[in-house]
């Protein structure tokens, strides 16, 4: 193979890589989107709706949703369910093809960042449990947060860990004039997970990552020695 022979090939070896990631991006961002809109049309029908019950079985990995169920009322209760299919006139009834389609696209592939809203429904032997998104992920991520950092105004995130970390939290000074540098998060492992989460969300959906996603503070240091990128970006948060 000549000299120039190989350029071609090495260019062309890297532009079907670029596409291919581009494609996934996509088609992770298309099988979120598909989520949200189904979480809005649940909620239209039944406001409480916090997690829908479903089985995927089979060779084609069908889904059957068992129905849809609230938040859990304490760390002792079980969540409540709001709708199981068989209730007569309910809401919910007129869109019930809908969500078992729209569970079984965005689970799909297997890269689908929808799995990371999926875990095993302990109420139910073999089944499972989808989280509907929040309404509004930053103010969710705020409530997140400011569990562990009360006066947190922003987070610092960055796109490549896990899709997307907090890596920093920026507060105000007790003086009320000027903001400290962003420091370590001290969280609980549960709320990182979650916060992990909700910003790989951010970071996949372009309308909210334009919307969230601003330029990191000059002089920002990355807390974890990483050299910063055009992945790494300041949230700010709304007020309390």
């Amino acid at each position: 193979m000549t000299p120039a022979a190989h350029d071609q090939v090495s260019i062309l070896a890297q532009q079907r890589e670029n596409l291919s990631l581009a494609f996934r991006r996509a088609e992770q961002a298309h099988c979120l989107s598909i989520i949200d809109h189904l979480a809005a049309k649940i909620r239209l029908r039944c406001p409480e709706a916090a997690y829908i019950a479903f089985d995927r079985t089979g060779e084609h990995r069908a889904v059957a949703v068992h129905g849809v169920l609230g938040e859990q009322p304490s760390s002792l209760g079980a969540c409540p369910w709001l709708w199981d299919g068989t209730e007569s006139g309910h809401p919910l009834n007129e869109i019930d093809t809908d969500i078992t389609l729209d569970i079984e696209y965005a689970l799909l592939p297997p890269t689908s960042p929808v799995w990371a809203l999926v875990r095993r429904n302990t109420g139910m032997d073999g089944s499972w449990l989808l989280e509907l998104p929040p309404v509004d992920r930053a103010a969710r991520a705020a409530e997140l947060i400011r569990g562990h950092h009360p006066a947190a105004t922003a987070i610092i995130v960055d796109g490549r860990a896990a899709g997307g970390r907090v890596v920093g939290v920026v507060e105000d000074r007790a003086d009320g004039e000027t903001q400290t540098p962003a420091v370590r998060p001290r969280l609980s492992s549960a709320c990182d997970d979650a916060l992990t989460r909700l910003v790989a969300q951010v970071f996949l959906l372009p309308p909210l990552a334009d919307r969230h996603l601003m330029p990191v503070p000059n002089g920002f240091v990355h807390p974890y020695s990483i050299s910063t990128s055009d992945q790494v970006h300041l949230m700010p948060l709304p007020s309390a």
